[in-house]
């Protein structure tokens, strides 16, 4: 096992900049948890779906920690952020290309946190399931 830099946040931002490059809306598939701030409104089965397209946030910041922006929700602006860790997905919207991150590579890495407990229940190694429908975040301008 490596013991260095995790690659999570470079793929992330590298795949941030193709879908904004290629003209698609970048969504991401986040694990909720008690270190991530997001509208809690939004959040099924302990996930939610944020489109981070620069249309749809501002102050959209990627660092090797966190991803934070902020975004409007029912039309109240919120400030989000995600641990990069809590991030389960990144594609485009309009392609369904993208990346899913392996979860207990990188929880390793980084080692252990306080909301770390064991899970109950059946576990399975299948990738998060694409999202349907039309994304939650709208334009206000």
């Amino acid at each position: 096992m490596s013991t260095g830099i995790p690659q999570q946040p470079y793929f992330l931002r590298a795949l941030y900049e193709w879908c904004v490059d290629s003209g698609y809306a970048p969504h991401i598939s986040v694990k909720v948890d008690g270190r991530c701030k997001v509208p809690t409104a939004y959040v099924k089965d302990g996930q939610i779906v944020l489109n981070i397209g620069p249309n749809a946030v501002r102050n959209m910041n990627i660092d090797n920690e966190w991803v934070t922006f902020s975004a409007r929700f029912s039309g109240v602006a919120q400030e989000v952020h995600v641990p990069v860790e809590a991030v389960l997905a990144i594609y485009a919207r309009e392609t369904g290309e993208g990346m899913a991150f392996q979860q207990s590579t990188l929880a390793e890495a980084l080692g252990p946190t306080p909301e770390d407990q064991p899970e109950q229940g059946p576990s399975d190694d299948t990738p998060p399931q694409r999202p349907r429908g039309r994304p939650a975040l709208k334009v206000v301008k």
